[in-house]
């Protein structure tokens, strides 16, 4: 699993987590039944505090995304996401980019290429 947070972000760093995780189960990287890392381990992976994850999951959990199962962990429920969701997610992180970049004078392929090379890194 891929998630990438940063401290520097004007959004909260429990909501990047919490949002990168929607995205992944509304697109079906995460399918229903998925085992979710422990809060401790993705805390320990990210380099944040366990409360942080622990934010992101009990808002997961609120909204009936995921499911606790107690000591067998939290794992992706079988209510399903709405497809529009994630569709919404990738157009809201579309337009932080443009804004990044029209913030920083980078041209509309500069934007362009720097999308193509952090997706190349995730391929």
């Amino acid at each position: 699993m891929i998630l990438r947070v940063d401290t520097g972000d004007a959004v909260p760093v429990y909501e990047q987590i919490r949002l990168q995780l929607l995205a992944m189960i509304a697109g079906g990287t995460l399918a229903p039944g998925s085992q979710l890392p422990t809060i401790r381990q993705l805390a320990a992976d990210l380099g944040l505090a366990k409360g942080t994850v622990s934010k992101a999951y009990e808002m997961l959990l609120r909204d009936r995304v995921v499911e606790s199962r107690g000591r067998s962990g939290t794992v992706v429920s079988n209510r399903p996401v709405n497809r529009a969701t994630a569709q919404q997610l990738v157009m809201d992180a579309a337009e932080r980019l443009a804004v990044a970049a029209v913030q920083s004078g980078l041209s509309p392929d500069a934007a362009h290429a720097a999308l193509d090379t952090a997706l190349a890194k995730l391929a």
